[in-house]
C-alpha cells in the first residue's frame, strides 16, 4: 500500500463525516434519516456531534441496501481534542448478493508526541475464502523516525508479518531492539 494515499482517504471520508455533523442544528446534535430509494431498497444515515471543554467530535453512517441482495456500509468519525490530539477513521464495508464481502477502513491520530496510521481491507468471496491485509505506521514527532507494519491473511499462506524503520528522510533502517 502507498504510505502517502492513507491521509487522503482518510481525510475525504473524515470530511464527509464532518459535513453531515455540522449540518445538524447546534441545539439538536444528532441527525437521523431513513427513506426508500430508486433500486429498491432503503437509504438510511445518521450523525451525531459534540462540542465542549475536552474537543470536539463528529461521527457518521449510512446504510444503503437495494432490494437484491446487495449492501454497503459507510461510516467516518473525527475527533479534535483540546490539547491537540486528533483521530480520524473511515470504513466502508460491502455485501454483495451472492454473499462475498468487502471491507475497507482506516484510521489516523495524532498528538505532540508522533502519529499512527493503519488502513486496510478484508475481502470474502462467495465461497467463504478470507483474504486480509493491513499497513500501519507510527511516526515519532521527536526523531521523525517511523516504524510500518504490514500484515496480510490468506488460507494458502496463514498469517504474514514484515516490520520495516524508516528515518526522517524516508530511507530504510535498522529497526532498534525491543
Amino acid at each position: 500500500m502507498n504510505r502517502s494515499t492513507i491521509p487522503t482517504r482518510l481525510s475525504l471520508a473524515a470530511a464527509a463525516a464532518l459535513m453531515l455533523a455540522t449540518a445538524l442544528p447546534a441545539e439538536a446534535g444528532r441527525l437521523a434519516t431513513a427513506h426508500r430509494n430508486a433500486e429498491g431498497g432503503v437509504t438510511a444515515a445518521r450523525g451525531a456531534a459534540r462540542a465542549g471543554d475536552a474537543g470536539e467530535m463528529a461521527r457518521g453512517r449510512r446504510i444503503v441496501t437495494d432490494g437484491q441482495g446487495n449492501a454497503a456500509v459507510t461510516s467516518g468519525a473525527a475527533v479534535d481534542g483540546a490539547q491537540g490530539g486528533r483521530f480520524r477513521r473511515a470504513g466502508r464495508t460491502t455485501r454483495a448478493a451472492d454473499g462475498s464481502v468487502r471491507h475497507d477502513s482506516g484510521m489516523t491520530a495524532s498528538n505532540a508526541k508522533g502519529s499512527v496510521e493503519s488502513a486496510g481491507h478484508l475481502d470474502r468471496d462467495a465461497d467463504g475464502q478470507v483474504t486480509q491485509n493491513r499497513t500501519t505506521t507510527a511516526t515519532s514527532a521527536a526523531t521523525g523516525n517511523s516504524v510500518q507494519r504490514d500484515t496480510s491473511y490468506s488460507k494458502d499462506t496463514g498469517v504474514q508479518r514484515t516490520t520495516t524503520c524508516f528515518d526522517a528522510g524516508g530511507a530504510a533502517i535498522t529497526c532498534p531492539s525491543k
